[in-house]
């Protein structure tokens, strides 16, 4: 029979599954306990594993926490996509893209858990490390797909709407996730409508300074044509 040294498939498998049962391992101890009283001892004490072992896979708790939320966070931004690209309407694509992202906070229980038990910790964690960053690009990609096929205004500052639309949905998920029962619904329609009013008087303010900076050359245009001068 070939020994793991003989099979690196075998070993390979040995590895993932030793990792996936430190994650597991770690996702009930963080909640149990917090990630702050957690030590790397109880979560080795929650797996079949040595403890010298766990760091064959990881440097310390703080990389488990963010391999934990990096995982998650790639499910949600894949289901928030889906949902934003199959939209229709601007109103489609922002009530799809939070209810998607709630809804998934809320089905999946240890996601749900380690986010109630430890939402100030996951706030300080680093945006590339957990996935974050990625996901606001696949949204910056696809509001701007949105504008070009003119579900979305074309004058949307997109450097400052698509960072707020994120901070928006991780906190309300959060403030989701520390309320009992979690509210989706209630959620969705506030971000989505928050959203939606930004947006909607964004473009109105911007049609109102169309319409004044117009108004303007056409009323210093015969000024000029009789050599007034400007008060400017």
């Amino acid at each position: 029979m070939a020994s793991d040294q003989e099979n690196p498939g075998k070993r390979e498998q040995n590895k993932a599954r030793n990792r996936s049962e430190i994650l597991a391992a770690a996702s009930v101890v963080f909640v149990e306990l917090g990630y702050d009283a957690a030590t790397i001892r109880d979560i080795v004490a929650r797996t079949r594993l040595a403890p010298g072992t766990f760091y064959n896979y990881f440097p310390d708790k703080r990389s488990v926490l963010v391999a934990l939320i990096a995982e998650a966070t790639a499910e949600a931004s894949s289901r928030a996509r889906a949902a934003r690209v199959q939209a229709r309407s601007l109103e489609e694509l922002v009530y799809g893209g939070f209810r998607a992202y709630f809804e998934f906070v809320v089905s999946d229980p240890a996601t749900f858990e380690l986010m109630r038990r430890n939402a100030s910790t996951l706030r300080s964690l680093g945006m590339d490390e957990t996935g974050f960053a990625a996901g606001i690009a696949e949204l910056g990609s696809d509001l701007e797909a949105a504008v070009r096929r003119g579900t979305l205004p074309a004058e949307v500052p997109m450097q400052y709407v698509v960072p707020a639309v994120a901070a928006i949905a991780f906190e309300i998920g959060a403030a989701m996730a520390a309320s009992e029962p979690p509210d989706v619904e209630g959620a969705t329609k506030f971000c989505a409508e928050l959203c939606l009013g930004g947006l909607e008087r964004l473009h109105r303010m911007s049609s109102v300074g169309v319409a004044m900076t117009t108004a303007e050359q056409e009323h210093a245009a015969p000024r000029a044509a009789a050599g007034v001068k400007s008060d400017t």
